[in-house]
């Protein structure tokens, strides 16, 4: 199992790099949408992409409605993980393709119980 990881805080990196190292997966990093696009380039497609709203670069919004518009990348798994708790950005999110949305903070089983909601399961 392969997960992208994309948010700018490299701890926030680091703790779902971990989390998700845990339950199985191979973990590829990026700071901002470009670069997360960029680190698509050339991979097999992950099996999830974990997603900060609040980037520089590109945000999440930004790299979601990408995503969706590329044949190459539109069926991956998409979930937005954000401290944007307004149900208008969660609808924002979910309307331009987000399959998940996931608060922070969050816990392992947060993480694990979104994973298994969109029948994505690690260890």
């Amino acid at each position: 199992m392969r997960a992208l990881v994309v948010d700018d805080s490299a701890v926030i990196r680091t703790v779902l790099t971990r989390i998700l190292t845990n339950l199985g997966f191979e973990v590829i990093q990026a700071s901002h949408g470009k670069d997360a696009l960029d680190k698509l380039k050339g991979v097999p497609l992950p099996d999830i992409a974990l997603v900060d709203w609040n980037m520089p670069e590109m945000n999440g919004y930004e790299f979601i409605r990408s995503v969706r518009e590329s044949a190459e990348y539109r069926d991956m798994p998409l979930m937005m993980v954000t401290t944007e708790t307004e149900m208008e950005q969660v609808v924002k999110a979910l309307a331009a393709g987000a399959n998940e949305y996931l608060m922070k903070p969050f816990t392992p089983e947060m993480v694990q119980e979104k994973l298994q909601i969109l029948g994505i399961s690690g260890s």
